[in-house]
């Protein structure tokens, strides 16, 4: 089971920057100790449990690059073309019969191996014929359109590293080894709830006063993009001891804990009395906007996180809190979000020490310049703030002003899930 020590984190006192809560939770977080073998073909996503060297080189053997003709270098034409006599031809996936001898040159396509005795390949499209002899200008370098044994990977280099979480390209790379299954951490068991009784799922009868809930299921998507096995465990309703034995009963059998909604300081927010009945809170606001009041805590063992209820809030603090609770918990390599430089298209004033996130669309302008515009109205609350924007331009805790044609960071929603 994985867990979380609380003796660094504060409880109340002055808001903990977004960096400072990011390196608590990495340096604080115990990862799961279980590991399982998968197939590759179901690899994707998963953090790779242990390094793996190069057990062959890549490529295998010396090839060719291109459609062409095999020579030796010594021979390579110095400044008349040269008429060659053609001493045979390989395919890929064969080898060649015969070496290639002085002043011959052989017939070779894209990925055969190259035949003893040559170490330069012209293109076919560079050559002429003169009768049954291939004419080869001068000009070319020797090794010219060969790829050496080990020019990709050589034998024995560290290319998948413990910790990262594996993408099709990196499977790519294990299949190419003759891989067949990869070592990885078992995937996290996270339990999500909503919290409040203004809720009411999707599909069941909703009361005028009620909304239906859309947090969890954005929440619960965004784990499973980040390769977790999550447990949809409905709504908590705004009663404390009902809501106190559902937290203990979820840590029993989890990983974590995702809730949404009932965070602030409310007397109606039930969520921190809650955890603190089973369990110890152990993180509370943070100098982020949207999303100041998150809760993180210890019930029994096992992380838990309360994020805001308003959507854009739930969004942005899963991002910076809940993203690398998940990386950690896998024993995942932490990878810092770099924001894309684009220009500001919109006016923006904000506080000091508080860092922001601004919900917006990227064009193109007239010189061919990014620039991010604005999304036309505020608040946590709108969804459509985040199905009709790109990404969110990151403003810092030092930045008080933004002003058109200031050069801002960007990072786009597929960077961030």
């Amino acid at each position: 089971m994985a867990q979380l020590s609380d003796d660094c984190f504060a409880f109340g006192g002055p808001m903990m920057s977004v960096d400072e809560a990011v390196r608590l939770i990495a340096t604080r977080v115990t990862k799961v100790a279980e590991i399982e073998t998968v197939p590759l073909a179901a690899a994707d996503g998963r953090v790779l449990a242990a390094d793996i060297a190069a057990p062959l080189p890549l490529p295998p053997f010396t090839n060719s690059a291109v459609d062409g003709y095999a020579v030796a270098s010594r021979d390579l034409p110095d400044r008349d073309a040269q008429a060659f006599p053609l001493s045979g031809r390989v395919q890929a996936g064969a080898s060649a019969q015969t070496a290639v001898k002085q002043g011959e040159a052989m017939r070779i396509f894209t990925g055969a191996p190259m035949p003893d005795g040559a170490d330069t390949v012209f293109m076919q499209e560079d050559v002429e014929f003169d009768g049954d002899k291939v004419v080869l200008p001068a000009g070319l370098k020797a090794g010219a359109n060969v790829r050496p044994a080990g020019e990709d990977i050589p034998l024995g280099h560290p290319a998948l590293k413990a910790g990262q979480r594996l993408r099709p390209q990196d499977v790519a790379v294990a299949a190419a080894f003759g891989l067949t299954e990869l070592a990885v951490v078992r995937r996290l068991r996270v339990a999500v709830f909503s919290s409040g009784d203004e809720l009411v799922s999707p599909g069941e009868r909703r009361a005028p006063p009620q909304l239906f809930d859309s947090n969890r299921f954005m929440l619960m998507a965004m784990l499973h993009r980040l390769g977790c096995d999550v447990s949809d465990l409905g709504i908590l309703r705004d009663e404390r001891t009902t809501l106190a034995a559902a937290l203990r009963k979820a840590a029993g059998a989890h990983d974590l804990i995702v809730t949404s909604g009932g965070v602030s300081t409310g007397e109606e927010d039930h969520v921190k009395a809650g955890v603190e009945a089973v369990g110890k809170l152990v993180l509370w606001r943070m100098a982020i906007k949207p999303g100041r009041p998150v809760a993180m805590g210890v019930i029994e063992g096992t992380p838990f996180i309360g994020l805001p209820g308003n959507p854009v809030a739930s969004f942005v603090t899963f991002v910076h809190v809940v993203r690398p609770t998940v990386l950690a918990l896998m024993g995942a390599r932490q990878e810092p979000f770099i924001p894309m430089p684009v220009r500001a298209a919109f006016t923006y004033k904000k506080k000091i020490a508080r860092r922001e996130y601004v919900r917006v669309t990227l064009r193109k302008a007239a010189g061919g310049a990014l620039e991010a515009v604005k999304f036309p109205r505020e608040g946590a609350g709108l969804l459509s703030s985040l199905v009709d924007t790109d990404g969110l331009v990151e403003l810092g805790e030092q930045v008080t002003l933004v002003e058109p044609g200031q050069t801002v960071g960007f990072l786009s929603y597929a960077t961030l899930v």
